[in-house]
């Protein structure tokens, strides 16, 4: 038969979940096909492969307001955020919206915050020791992020508790929700954003030296309008508090549910901590997958995806996958196999701005655990981690110290 006469295998749906709507793994595992599509019609893919084909290879863009439109948000603070925020741009207006940032958190920079990220660790953690049963979560993996966000983009420290709270439920409006959610989440990113206006036009009136100073400077040279320079503070702080919050709170949990691991990290942290961060942000990963728009047509995995589908690789399986990782449902902080771009911050022109910050935190926080609550033990079920949506969500983690 005549190639051109073929029929062309069509994306098969994604089948239903029949299990815990958290076992995220299994679900997506059970799906009958490398490529599915849901009932928006976006098409998921699982593999480390196509992950990084998709993120790297020039086939597909960032998806920006795609996201928000298919659940009726045509307008409003979180569709101004999708429209304005670098996590959604690409081209060039992705790299106009990214350089002003981008210098702030180089490594080097980031590496010379680490005593003040100590600090702060050591004044989270050091009242626990003693208190008996400890609400980790909120006590110290939800307070760190927050306060180093907060100082990095000026924020007073009365404010500290009101901005925490905007951010955390601005957040969730990241993905697909609920309608009482997203319009709690509409409420409360209208709240940041304009919190963060308030900020900006008090450096405006009163330059100094600070980070947004030098942030408004750099903003006006690279010719971004003040919506713009606006959301990348609010993308800063919405993107730096919440994930790292999510991954510490993992990263822990599953420590204490090996005891064995978590008592030679105690032993030695300077040789363990990285690995210990590296294979928490594999184990867990707090981004469920990566919408992306297709550029043009093509092929994978046999499937035919046209110029316009939404497609999202999905780093659950991606950083589950027995093709890169041995054993890869073996939690293990002595693993060797990790690729030398972790797949957690994502990749390509895209790849997480606030990398180094992300893992310089957990690994000042994780060092003084293993410090100071070297006989920290679970207190109730371990944290579970769950969605396949943008931002994913944990239930918590109680510890005995």
């Amino acid at each position: 038969m005549d190639m051109a006469m073929q029929p062309r295998r069509e994306i098969p749906p994604m089948a239903r979940r029949r299990s815990d709507g958290r076992d995220d793994l299994g679900f997506l595992r059970a799906q009958p096909a490398p490529l599915v599509r849901d009932r928006y019609g976006v098409v998921f893919t699982f593999s480390h492969a196509n992950a990084m084909r998709l993120l790297t290879g020039g086939e597909v863009r960032q998806a920006g307001v795609e996201t928000m439109e298919m659940q009726g948000v045509t307008s409003g603070p979180l569709y101004d955020f999708f429209k304005y925020s670098l996590l959604f741009s690409h081209g060039a207006r992705h790299r106009a919206r990214r350089t002003p940032l981008a210098r702030s958190f180089a490594y080097k920079l980031m590496d010379a915050l680490r005593p003040e990220m100590r600090a702060m660790a050591e004044a989270l953690v050091l009242p626990l020791a003693g208190q008996g049963e400890v609400d980790f979560l909120n006590r110290v993996a939800a307070e760190l992020p927050a306060r180093m966000i907060a100082r990095i983009a000026c924020v007073p420290e009365a404010d500290f508790a009101r901005f925490g709270q905007m951010v955390y439920s601005a957040v969730r409006g990241m993905t697909v929700r609920s309608p009482q959610v997203m319009m709690r989440a509409m409420r409360d990113m209208g709240a940041l954003t304009e919190y963060v206006e308030a900020l900006l036009q008090a450096r405006r009136n009163c330059a100094g030296g600070d980070f947004l100073s030098e942030y408004l400077d750099r903003a006006a040279a690279t010719g971004l309008d003040p919506a713009e320079a606006r959301m990348q503070i609010v993308t800063l702080i919405v993107g730096g508090s919440d994930t790292t919050r999510l991954a510490l709170t993992a990263l822990l949990s599953r420590l204490l549910e090996r005891p064995g691991q978590w008592q030679a990290l105690c032993a030695a942290p300077a040789a363990l901590v990285p690995g210990a961060v590296r294979e928490g942000l594999r184990y867990d990963p707090v981004t469920g997958s990566i919408a992306q728009v297709a550029e043009r047509d093509f092929e994978m995995d046999g499937y035919p995806v046209p110029a316009g589908t939404i497609i999202a690789p999905t780093l659950v399986t991606a950083l589950r996958d027995p093709a890169v990782y041995a054993e890869p449902d073996r939690f293990d902080i002595r693993r060797d196999d990790h690729p030398k771009l972790h797949l957690a911050f994502g990749a390509g022109a895209h790849r997480c701005l606030g990398e180094a910050l992300a893992r310089i935190e957990m690994e000042e926080t994780l060092s003084v655990l293993a410090r100071h609550l070297p006989h920290a033990e679970l207190a109730g079920p371990p944290a579970t981690i769950w969605g396949t949506g943008a931002i994913r969500e944990i239930d918590g983690l109680t510890i005995r110290v």
